[in-house]
């Protein structure tokens, strides 16, 4: 098995990392640079930035949150909300970022993974997935997060983007995010299995016997971590030596 990269994941509202159950009921956890530089010194492989009401307004505010961090953080920084042209994506890497993640720019304008991809590669071009499990054992792409139904279905979407140039897919599930209930193992595995490309799994982990658990049973190539992080329930340090105790090998680029 490849080495698996843990991600701390920051989702931002404005100048604070909040975090959530299922997108709501959001609570302050703390400032985004000193949370970033902690879990960067627990030995964090990349850290992800979501600006979570960056497609609401039409805009992205985390071009000055990363131009800091880059300053002492110096592992990749994936940053996503609000982007929704070449440009947007070029000011954040100018910034600071290694890659870009689209999420509700990319259902309205497809094209647009494309046109990043050409422009900055497609190893730059994370394709962020907010779905919801629908009946009949099949899942939906939502957008805004978490906030509005596409009538898209993930399995037809994933492999759609991979078609259009998406170096990287994250998976959050709305259903289990910030419950710590576990990953939606099959939900992800399928994924993981309709295409090629880098799949991290997100949303439901209290311990890390649950990133285990998706590591081994779905195949990621990643997992972002946030609640079990802000609440200081483990470390990165710690998570990796219980991964590592279970075969599972975690690597500090």
């Amino acid at each position: 098995m490849d080495k698996i990269r843990i991600i701390a994941r920051l989702d931002i509202k404005g100048p604070n990392v909040i975090k959530g159950i299922r997108y709501d009921g959001l609570r302050v956890m703390g400032k985004p640079d000193e949370m970033a530089g902690i879990y960067y010194e627990q030995g964090a492989d990349e850290v992800l930035y979501i600006d979570t009401v960056a497609s609401l307004y039409e805009r992205n505010n985390l071009t000055d949150i990363v131009r800091k961090a880059a300053t002492h953080i110096f592992i990749p920084m994936t940053v996503g909300g609000g982007i929704r042209s070449v440009e947007d994506a070029q000011k954040l890497l100018h910034s600071g970022a290694d890659k870009v993640a689209i999420n509700t720019a990319a259902v309205k304008r497809p094209e647009l993974i494309t046109e990043i991809a050409t422009a900055l590669g497609s190893q730059a071009v994370v394709v962020s997935l907010q779905v919801k499990r629908m009946s009949g054992g099949k899942w939906e792409i939502y957008i805004d997060c978490g906030r509005e139904k596409t009538g898209i279905d993930v399995l037809y979407w994933v492999k759609k983007v991979e078609d259009l140039g998406a170096g990287e897919i994250l998976v959050t599930s709305v259903d289990m995010d910030g419950t710590g209930e576990g990953f939606e193992t099959e939900l992800i595995r399928k994924v993981v299995e309709s295409v090629s490309i880098p799949v991290i799994a997100s949303g439901g982990a209290k311990t890390p016997e649950d990133i285990g658990g998706v590591i081994r049973d779905a195949g990621v190539d990643a997992v972002a971590v946030a609640s079990m992080l802000h609440y200081g329930r483990f470390t990165i340090a710690e998570i990796k030596e219980i991964l590592g105790r279970n075969s599972i090998a975690a690597v500090r680029h």
